[in-house]
Order: structure tokens, then C-alpha cells, then sequence
């Protein structure tokens, strides 16, 4: 899936800002980050979206995804982590790759979705390395 820049970011073509990664998910900064410390999760096969991942690949995300929102609560305290995943684009995914959203939220803070305001590099660097170290 060389068109899928998901994929491209998998396998070393396209840059991102790694969190953590295993054998079969990824985590890394959302470059349009709607709070900071906005991280996605991926599977590192292809699959569009819900409907078309493996299960081994959803678990594998699931708990990629829950031990990088202990890392976020750990590492940034927000007062709430939240978690979206979309599915097609009438749901609002953007990406036709699997995802899942993790977005540190605090009290107050008004609520947007894919602003498409393009993170700074320093900060999407130094917070994917806090919260990779959180990780271990």
C-alpha cells in the first residue's frame, strides 16, 4: 500500500514522530494534533478500517493504545485521555488505515476534530520521547 501514507510511515519511506512500537502496531505524534500530546495508534499491516483489520491486529492496538494513554496520564496529567477511532469517511476518518486517536483533554478545553493546524516539530519530538520514555 505505497499511496497509504500509514503504510509509508510503517516502513520507513515517510517521517513520523514514534511513541513506541512492537511487533505489530505502532504508536506515534499526530502532525495535526488537536491537544498536545495527540498520539495515534496503528496496526503495521494494512487494513482500512474496523471491518477489515485482523483481530491478533486489534488486539495488538487495543493494548498498544491502553498502555500509551497510561504513558500520556503518567507523563502530561491531563484530566481526561480522550480515545476515538473512525470508521469511513461519513464518520470523519481522513486516513483509510486503521487508527486509533489518543487525545489528552482538560476541563474546559473546547473540543475540535482534524483542525488540520500542523504541529511544531520541537514540541511533537520532545513529547513523543516523554512519552516513549513513560513506555520504557
Amino acid at each position: 500500500m505505497t499511496e497509504c501514507i500509514f503504510c509509508q510511515i510503517v516502513e520507513g519511506s515517510a517521517p513520523c514522530h514514534r511513541v513506541q512500537e512492537d511487533e505489530l502496531t505502532l504508536a506515534f505524534m499526530d502532525i495535526f494534533p488537536l491537544a498536545p500530546g495527540h498520539v495515534l495508534v496503528i496496526p503495521k499491516e494494512h487494513a482500512e478500517n474496523l471491518f477489515e483489520i485482523e483481530e491478533v491486529s486489534l488486539l495488538a492496538v487495543t493494548r498498544m493504545t491502553q498502555r500509551v494513554a497510561h504513558a500520556l496520564r503518567a507523563e502530561l496529567e491531563p484530566d481526561g485521555i480522550m480515545m476515538m477511532q473512525l470508521n469511513g469517511a461519513a464518520a470523519g476518518q481522513t486516513v483509510f488505515h486503521h487508527h486509533a486517536h489518543l487525545i489528552p483533554r482538560d476541563e474546559g478545553s473546547a473540543l475540535a476534530f482534524h483542525p488540520r493546524v500542523r504541529g511544531g516539530d520541537a514540541e511533537l519530538t520532545s513529547l513523543a520521547h516523554r512519552i516513549g520514555k513513560s513506555l520504557g
